[in-house]
């Protein structure tokens, strides 16, 4: 049910929709029957969203400008509702902005169609598993709550959807925080789990993609909590943005180098939660069932939220000893001829892949490549630390990736036309004991929708070519 200050906030405005994938599609049905007059904008042709994209809308009473066609000059918007993904910059929304439109987003929609309690997480890397590790912990803890945002139902589509008293813990992008407005979008708990180069594409400048990420703090206030990667210098720089009089949220902090006085930290092999000094042991790292050192932190991060949260220290261990990860970030597909397959589509940039290379002992041959976000893939390439023997790269960033490894020495590197192929050559190019990792150091957008649709492609492929191997073994 449609409550009061949400009817009031958005009833009877001229309403832009911009972008017309799942969030774009959960709010219009959230102002539908709300908002006075309602257009819906995507630069896809109709044909290419989905079939019945026309139709649907009209279901729903708006007006639809699809493929290029955009609402005409003197149309006039109060708001623009602006769909993770598409910039502020695109034609339609800067003539609807100019003209008077305020700009919003699926959180703000979300936040203002409750009530309810947020727990947000954000950061470059690790957004997707501790979101789903934290989700896991609420439910253990039989806590009524649900895991959306980034990680895949919208936001909105989810609150619309709850039943009363849920808690929602939400992946959150920068670019949906681009989009919240001051008094708008405040999580209980928000998280901020490091700060790595990362869409300069659409930002520019690190200071710039910072700030963006800041704002899921914004709107938070004293009864709120913050927690942050205190072994991040430039997560721990943005926080001074928060306010630090008794007005802003408390600082909780989580570190798996150093003692935090609360929140969590990682100590000789143990992990401990922490409340005004005092430390209370946790669990073994060695028992954490995911591996890997970023995994710790996700782990530490959750761990702290948790705290936060009120959860039980033995209700946080056993789910940390039990969740066994996501799709797409360090999935072990299958093993064809003792060569393992490991999808790690989530790593969208170098920093993520860095990790995964990290996590594996020896004998990478690496799929990389994809999207152009303007990102340097120096450090990364000379990160390689021998473990990587070959990369097979495929995509629009393959050209200056070839370029750029060969400017540092790594000459192991063939460029070829589409995932296909890549798997192929992958296996020929390994030897028993060896992993094929795709883990592409870059954004799907060049071939795929999104990361989720390339990591399948990924499996699929995987599984047609051991059939291969089997037939021609019988």
């Amino acid at each position: 049910m449609v409550n009061e200050t949400f009817k009031r906030k958005y009833g009877g405005k001229r309403i832009l929709i911009a972008g017309f994938a799942r969030s774009g599609r959960a709010a219009l049905g959230a102002l539908s029957g709300v908002a006075g007059y309602i257009a819906v904008y995507d630069a896809k042709a109709a044909e290419a969203i989905g079939p019945d994209t026309d139709r649907r809308v009209a279901g729903f009473g708006a007006e639809p400008y699809f493929g290029g066609a955009a609402p005409p000059a003197d149309a006039r918007f109060d708001m623009v509702v602006l769909s993770p993904g598409v910039p502020p910059e695109i034609a339609a929304v800067r003539a609807a902005v100019a003209a008077g439109a305020t700009l919003t987003g699926d959180l703000d929609l979300a936040f203002d169609f409750g009530p309810a309690l947020f727990v947000a997480i954000t950061g470059t890397n690790g957004k997707t598993t501790t979101t789903a590790l934290t989700g896991g912990i609420w439910k253990n803890a039989g806590r009524v709550s649900e895991v959306t945002g980034n990680i895949g139902t919208p936001v909105v589509e989810s609150v619309m959807n709850a039943p009363t008293g849920c808690e929602f813990i939400t992946e959150v992008s920068s670019f949906q925080l681009d989009a919240i407005e001051k008094g708008g979008f405040r999580p209980h708990i928000a998280a901020l789990l490091n700060l790595t180069p990362d869409h300069l594409d659409r930002y520019k400048t690190m200071e710039n993609y910072g700030a963006a990420k800041a704002r899921v703090f914004m709107n938070q206030g004293k009864d709120d909590f913050l927690v942050l990667n205190a072994d991040d210098a430039g997560v721990m720089a943005l926080a001074t943005r928060a306010a630090a009089d008794g007005r802003g949220p408390g600082k909780i902090l989580f570190s798996r180098k150093t003692r935090v006085e609360d929140g969590a930290f990682a100590e000789d092999g143990k992990l401990f939660v922490a409340q005004g000094g005092a430390a209370r042991y946790l669990m073994d790292t060695a028992d954490i069932y995911i591996p890997g050192n970023h995994n710790l932190e996700n782990a530490l991060a959750a761990a702290a939220m948790a705290v936060c949260g009120g959860i039980a220290d033995d209700i946080i261990a056993d789910t940390l000893r039990h969740f066994k990860g996501v799709a797409h970030r360090m999935e072990l597909i299958d093993v064809i001829d003792g060569v393992r397959f490991v999808n790690d589509s989530k790593g969208t940039n170098t920093d993520a892949s860095q990790k995964a290379i990290d996590a594996i002992a020896d004998g990478i041959i690496l799929i990389a490549g994809g999207y152009e976000k303007n990102a340097d893939f120096t450090e990364f390439i000379r990160g390689f630390g021998g473990k990587v023997k070959h990369a097979v790269l495929l995509g629009e960033t393959a050209e200056r990736f070839a370029e750029t490894a060969a400017a540092n020495g790594f000459t192991d590197y063939t460029i070829v036309k589409d995932m296909d192929e890549a798997v192929r050559l992958g296996y020929r190019l390994a030897q028993p004991g060896f992993t094929v990792l795709l883990s592409p150091a870059s954004a799907s957008w060049d071939r795929y929708d999104n990361f989720e649709q390339r990591g399948d492609h990924f499996r699929a492929l995987v599984a047609e070519l051991k059939e291969r191997v089997n037939a021609a073994s019988e």
